[in-house]
């Protein structure tokens, strides 16, 4: 037979009170550290230059030099803006 825990001197009312407040402060201890994730955004070229205030041969040049990494969809091409700020921060672009 499994565990069985009997409570003697307390009344439903405080035991739910007692579970809520064990869950109040879970709660607010996970709303502490809770990060929502943001969802990725893709860019295509023109938005990328826009974005960095560069021409489209400046962008050929970077990705030529792995600077940037392109990401291809139906023939299309995008760049991850959260990708781009992780490059960029790792990399000196006017080298």
């Amino acid at each position: 037979m499994g565990n069985v825990t009997q409570l003697h001197e307390t009344t439903p009312d405080e035991l739910t009170r007692i579970i809520f407040e064990g869950l109040d402060k879970r709660l607010e201890d996970f709303k502490k550290n809770f990060q929502p994730k943001e969802p990725e955004e893709f860019l295509t070229r023109q938005e990328v230059c826009e974005l960095l205030s560069i021409s489209y041969g400046t962008l050929h040049q970077w990705v030529k030099k792995g600077i940037l990494q392109p990401l291809t969809k139906g023939g299309r091409v995008y760049y991850s803006r959260k990708q781009i700020v992780k490059d960029l921060y790792n990399s000196n672009p006017g080298e």
